[in-house]
This record gives structure tokens, C-alpha cells and sequence, in this order.
């Protein structure tokens, strides 16, 4: 697992650079992709980023595209950060090689065995979730 993570961590890595974007950012971007609209404070915890380093990350990613800006419309005080890329053209490009390359990969694999490996990948996920949150800054404090 240990070499399967290092290889998506610089996978990414190259991906963020290729878009002249810092890994950080393309994490947001992730993020974002999965949770929808979020406030920088939310973005802040599930980065685990200083707010002052998420404002100058969302500046970022406003400036070239990837998000925009919202006021909150049940809090006028709170700004909603809001996925603005899903059809940049450069995202879509960059990630089309590895979509097809997995696609190759899976078609390789009978429906039984798909089912099995998609079931692992989802209990997977859930201890990294849990790993993730034992190992924040926040997790650690209260301890």
C-alpha cells in the first residue's frame, strides 16, 4: 500500500505541476470536487492549513480559475468557496492518459473480481479516513 500511495502522491505531484499549480492547491481542488462548495474555514480543516495559508491558496486558484467566491446567502459574513473548473480544458487533458490507462486495466478483470477490488478500495479509503483524522494537529490536541 505504502508504494501504491507514493505513486499517487508524485502522480499528483506532476499533475499540480503540469497545471502550474502547487500540490496543495490541486488537493483544494479535490477537495472541492468531492464536497461541493465549502467555506475557507471548512477547506482550511480539511486541508489542515493555517486560514491565513488558505486565503492566499484560495487567491490562487481564483486568480487562475479553479474557484470563485460567494456570499454566503444565509450569512452575509461568510464567503462560500465555490469549484469553478470542471470544464477546463487543461484538467480534463491532463487526466484523459491515466483515465484511459485505468480503463485498459479494469477491462482486464472479470465483473466478480471488479466487485472484490472496488469493495477493498471503499474499506481502504475509510481507514485512511480514520488514519487521517487520528493524525491531525487537531486530533493530537486533544489528546
Amino acid at each position: 500500500m505504502r508504494g501504491l500511495g507514493t505513486r499517487i502522491i508524485l502522480h499528483q505531484q506532476n499533475v499540480a505541476a503540469s497545471l502550474g499549480l502547487y500540490n496543495t492547491d490541486l488537493i483544494s481542488v479535490d477537495i472541492l470536487r468531492e464536497t461541493g462548495p465549502i467555506t475557507a474555514g471548512e477547506l482550511s480543516k480539511q486541508i489542515g492549513l493555517a486560514t491565513g495559508s488558505v486565503t492566499a491558496l484560495i487567491d490562487r486558484l481564483e486568480k487562475s480559475g479553479y474557484v470563485r467566491r460567494e456570499n454566503d446567502p444565509s450569512d452575509r459574513r461568510r464567503v462560500i468557496i465555490v469549484p469553478d473548473y470542471e470544464n477546463k480544458e487543461e484538467i480534463i487533458n491532463t487526466y484523459i492518459p491515466l483515465h484511459n490507462a485505468m480503463v485498459n486495466l479494469i477491462s482486464s478483470y472479470t465483473p466478480e473480481e471488479l466487485e472484490l477490488i472496488t469493495q477493498f478500495l471503499g474499506k481502504a479509503s475509510r481507514v485512511l479516513e480514520d488514519q487521517i483524522h487520528y493524525l491531525s494537529p487537531a486530533s493530537r490536541n486533544k489528546s
